[in-house]
């Protein structure tokens, strides 16, 4: 079963090869959608400080009644975090919220605070200074693993020459018609996982015409498909859904995409219309 699959971080340590993505969950929501999630199989739950649903994430994964060393939860430094102190003082406030023990993995969420995102300016000490807080906790044993969310070649160079652990993980957006392959070569060569959120460009590949006929002919939904196409191309997915049924639906992706369907996906170049979700710096029309 594909909730029971793992890929091998570069510390050695496993991570569920798919999992529950928790952007724009409302906290009130969050605990129901997790427990549903983990009692269905999933194992892999990712959150993050600036989703402001860490408390319940945390609820829904201790009262789920599976152990926790069987569970792999993942959050993320605020953007704007890029000091050692405030890193530390946020990383111990993750833990505080979550009310867990440990993380199993902790991310910087951006290499620039979001207002600033993609534009020149690197914020290269600070993303140092934030990752050097990350280092710390990570030698303690309180994180399992560290890693970066939406770092670019030049980012991840500078932890890597200047830190003293390279990042295991980044997590970008990538979904058919906006892959980053050169960036996920890049990471590949350097032994850090990618991992794939907003596999289905949240929501808006559901409309595309072509993605539905290909859809078709496997028996599968376009999110199936979707999400099937990052774990060909080797990526962690991280789905969103509140709904029970896209909970179960996600996970049902044991078929195999043909190679020549897949190089069809890997070209597709349909303009993405994120509908509300174009106002977040990530999907490339920041509105701040």
């Amino acid at each position: 079963m594909l909730l029971d699959e793992t890929a091998v971080l570069a510390n050695g340590n496993h991570i569920p090869r798919l999992g529950l993505g928790t952007w724009q969950i409302p906290n009130d929501d969050a605990a129901r959608v997790v427990h549903d999630a983990i009692a269905m199989g999933y194992r892999l739950i990712d959150t993050a400080q600036a989703y402001e649903n860490e408390r319940c994430v945390g609820q829904g994964i201790r009262e789920s009644g599976v152990e926790r060393e069987r569970l792999f939860v993942t959050t993320k430094l605020v953007a704007e975090c890029k000091t050692f102190e405030d890193a530390r003082e946020r990383i111990y406030g993750s833990l505080d919220a979550l009310g867990l023990e440990y993380i199993d993995l902790m991310l910087i969420h951006s290499p620039q605070p979001w207002a600033a995102f993609r534009e020149d300016e690197r914020f290269f000490e600070g993303n140092l200074e934030a990752w050097r807080a990350l280092e710390e906790v990570y030698a303690s044993g309180t994180l399992r693993a560290i890693g970066v969310s939406n770092f670019e070649p030049a980012d991840l160079d500078n932890l890597i020459e200047f830190g003293s652990v390279a990042p295991m993980v980044n997590q970008v957006l990538a979904h058919v018609g906006n892959t980053p392959f050169d960036l996920i070569d890049y990471c590949r060569a350097r032994n850090i996982l990618v991992e794939a959120y907003s596999p289905v460009a949240h929501g808006a590949a559901l409309q595309s015409s072509k993605l539905a006929a290909m859809a078709d002919d496997y028996g599968v939904t376009v999110a199936q498909l979707c999400i099937r196409y990052c774990l060909q191309l080797d990526l962690v997915p991280l789905p969103k859904t509140a709904n029970i049924i896209h909970l179960r639906d996600n996970a049902d992706v044991d078929f195999v995409i043909s190679e020549e369907d897949m190089t069809k996906l890997k070209g597709a170049t349909d303009e993405i219309d994120y509908g509300e979700a174009a106002r977040f710096p990530v999907f490339g029309r920041k509105r701040v």
